[in-house]
């Protein structure tokens, strides 16, 4: 039969959990990055031109 009380979690327990967390949360952090970087290109390809022409029409002294 199990015992009817619960056993507590030890703080070194807790803490490795913690960090597992952790870690998996930088981790997809990562993976979203890249996957942003990768449409980046792509989106600022099409904004380049545009910018161009703003930094050609800057004040000419």
């Amino acid at each position: 039969m199990a015992s009817s009380s619960k056993r507590q979690t030890t703080m070194a327990k807790f803490s490795r959990e913690q960090a597992l967390r952790e870690r998996r949360a930088r981790k997809q952090e990562k993976k979203d990055d890249r996957k942003q970087a990768a449409l980046a290109p792509e989106l600022s390809a099409e904004d380049e031109p545009l910018a161009d022409a703003a930094d050609d029409e800057a004040p000419v002294e």
